[in-house]
């Protein structure tokens, strides 16, 4: 173990990943904004924290702990390059030491040093289901923040928050899929009363409406289902 790596970052993480296993927690945002908290305090030098994603040519914040990292995200959109860009896409960890004098994104580097305080950035590929490819961002205002014994901390750490995300991911979909089950299923008994089918029938007509319109079947159902919610209520209403 590293003399940089904090002893309480093993205990923390393996709590916060047990916490999510318990709750089952579906909040992918507010997670994802506790962990980049997570890493400026247990990251030694970290002063900010981003999580990056790169998909379709686009990239984008995630979460972070404050603007800066959204302004280097921007910068890195608007020429196609820069630290976190590179080390999502080719899965690995970049460092760089000072930004002032790194060759290797120029226009990167010459925008994040017009445009913010950042002179060191760890950038580290994290594992994710969710579309494109991602990486967790530390950075500092001073040069040469992060040596090699603080890039191994900052790479467990990369590797909780891959499990987190993994995790409640996982839990947000599960539970996004019994929702849909059970507003189809609403959908469905609106139907057969109204118009005196049986299920089968019922759920034919639903998804002949997804087909003919382009729309998930489950955005279909809630539209019905909320309609006839309307329905109600200004009948009730007027009476």
């Amino acid at each position: 173990m590293s003399a940089d790596f904090p002893p309480s970052l093993d205990v923390e993480m393996t709590g916060f990943i047990r916490g999510l296993q318990r709750q089952q927690v579906t909040d992918v945002k507010g997670v994802l904004s506790e962990l980049t908290a997570g890493a400026v305090r247990l990251v030694p030098g970290a002063q900010h924290a981003g999580i990056t994603v790169s998909a379709h040519g686009k990239v984008s914040t995630e979460a972070a702990t404050g603007p800066l990292p959204a302004e280097l995200d921007e910068i890195q959109d608007r020429y196609g390059m820069g630290p976190c860009v590179s080390a999502a896409k080719n899965e690995n960890v970049v460092r760089v030491d000072d930004i002032e004098h790194d060759q290797r994104w120029p226009a990167y580097s010459r925008a994040a040093i017009a445009r913010t305080p950042i002179r060191s950035v760890l950038s580290l590929a994290l594992v994710s289901d969710s579309p494109g490819k991602s990486a967790l961002n530390v950075y500092a205002e001073k040069p040469h923040a992060f040596d090699v014994g603080i890039t191994e901390t900052a790479v467990t750490y990369a590797a909780y928050t891959s499990m987190a995300w993994l995790l409640v991911r996982r839990d947000a979909q599960f539970h996004k899929a019994i929702e849909s089950r059970d507003i189809i299923g609403q959908a469905k008994g609106m139907l057969m009363e109204r118009f005196k089918i049986d299920a089968v029938q019922a759920f034919e007509l639903l998804k002949r409406l997804s087909q003919s319109s382009n729309t998930p079947l489950a955005k279909v159902a809630a539209g019905l289902v909320e309609a006839e919610r309307r329905e109600a209520s200004s009948e009730t209403t007027r009476s």
